[in-house]
């Protein structure tokens, strides 16, 4: 899918003894060799040893450098969450609908459309497809990155965050 106007994003997860996969950073991977890479996005989440708590999450502002609050995620248990995108507040379910039971994909709504995630054919990966079929992201689990269309720009961190969300359901042996 990477195409020259995608932006590439690799998933940095803390090494602390003290966190999990939700604190983590993501980075602008530059498209040309003389460019920076750029943090863009923060993830933190406290452990408490409980499975409840919350994720904060910021982006940079690339005009200020300056990391603003993009929203949150309060989790009652694994996978019982309310995700916060500055004042809309979505239910885990929202953003992981499964069309049917035995369904391979998870739905989202952004604006005006409706986005799906699917497992890839090696089972490893994930990428999210819009309503026309055309895929508008692609994770990969072996480089940790997440290459998105210039198309979905807009909706970054809808698609980083359920991104996220899927790739924690997934860890704990679920879809």
């Amino acid at each position: 899918m990477p195409s020259t106007s995608d932006i590439t994003l690799r998933f940095e997860y803390s090494t602390s003894s003290n966190s999990d996969m939700r604190t983590f950073k993501v980075y602008q991977l530059p498209k040309q060799s003389d460019e920076p890479t750029i943090e863009l996005y923060r993830f933190f989440h406290p452990i408490t040893g409980l499975v409840t708590g919350s994720t904060s999450f910021h982006r940079q502002n690339l005009k200020t450098a300056i990391f603003e609050s993009a929203g949150s995620i309060e989790w009652f248990s694994n996978h019982n969450a309310t995700v916060t995108f500055g004042v809309n507040q979505y239910h885990i379910r929202e953003l992981r609908k499964a069309k049917k039971s035995k369904s391979q994909s998870r739905r989202f709504k952004a604006g005006n459309a409706e986005y799906k995630w699917k497992i890839a054919e090696n089972d490893n990966d994930i990428f999210c497809v819009d309503s026309k079929g055309k895929t508008v992201a692609s994770w990969s689990q072996e480089t940790l990155t997440l290459s998105v269309s210039s198309k979905v720009e807009s909706i970054l961190d809808r698609v980083v965050v359920t991104c996220f969300l899927n790739l924690w359901v997934r860890q704990l042996g679920d879809w």
